[in-house]
């Protein structure tokens, strides 16, 4: 690829930048789709082919930029990049399909999920891959190992409660339900609560200015998300439980 380290480091800092953007307008303003959908933002898709849509980048951008790099066949890159395609094939080609959700998407919402990710792709596939520095020493460093335990901590958290709330929904049926048992007992999010913990887990394997831009957007974009859920539970259900947090159980 024809990028410069200067590059990279400009469109990172750029990410971080949308991130401080995203947190403000997510703040004041609910993103668009699931059960906050709204037909003012434009033209919409079956929210099962724009997340698809959305999300490929991730898996297949990435990959493209991943074998663009030196480092390409050592060890630690190729394990972090298993980690990313173990989060992403599943949440890109397989979460869909298995929601029985017939909502639509903005295309909006779509384009602006898809440019993150290609901007994503980049600095995090670019840095692994090509940029970062993980000789075999690294394989010994307890911020690999934590930052994967981490990792995989956050997509068992983020699996099963989106399963939970999958199965909340008979075959058939539209509407929706409260959420019972597990995290769910005392937040309304842990499937958000997984995901932010995932990429914090990311940030410390990487140990990585990427991977810190990744984990700052997750929580500024599915943060002020799992606030506008907790709310929109207790306006819709009056018996909704009024000691469950958002995100993190006991303080927010």
């Amino acid at each position: 690829m024809g990028d410069t380290p200067e590059i990279h480091r400009l469109v990172t800092w750029i990410l971080i930048g949308l991130a401080v953007v995203t947190l403000i307008s997510t703040s004041v303003m609910t993103a668009p789709y699931g059960r906050h959908t709204s037909k003012s933002w434009g033209p919409s898709l079956p929210s099962r082919w724009g997340w698809v849509l959305m999300e490929t980048p991730a898996v297949v951008v990435f990959c493209w930029i991943y074998m663009q790099g030196q480092h390409r066949f050592e060890t630690v890159p190729l394990i972090l990049l298993g980690l990313w395609q173990f989060h992403y094939v599943q949440r890109t080609y397989v979460f869909p399909f298995r929601t029985r959700s017939e909502k639509r998407m903005p295309v909006f919402v779509c384009a602006m999920g898809a440019l993150f990710q290609l901007i994503n792709a980049y600095i995090n596939a670019r840095w692994i891959s090509h940029w970062g520095s993980y000789d075999p020493q690294w394989l010994m460093d307890w911020r690999l190992w934590l930052g994967a335990g981490m990792f995989l901590a956050g997509w068992a958290i983020n699996f099963k409660a989106d399963a939970m709330l999958i199965a909340l929904r008979e075959p058939g049926e539209s509407g929706y339900k409260i959420p019972r048992g597990w995290l769910y007992e005392y937040v309304s999010c842990p499937n958000y609560l997984g995901e932010i913990l995932e990429w914090t887990g990311w940030a410390v394997a990487t140990w990585s200015l990427p991977g810190l831009a990744f984990a700052l957007y997750t929580a500024a974009n599915i943060g002020p998300r799992a606030r506008s859920n907790h709310r929109w539970y207790q306006a819709t259900f009056e018996d909704y439980p009024p000691e469950r947090k958002a995100l993190i159980p006991f303080l927010f």
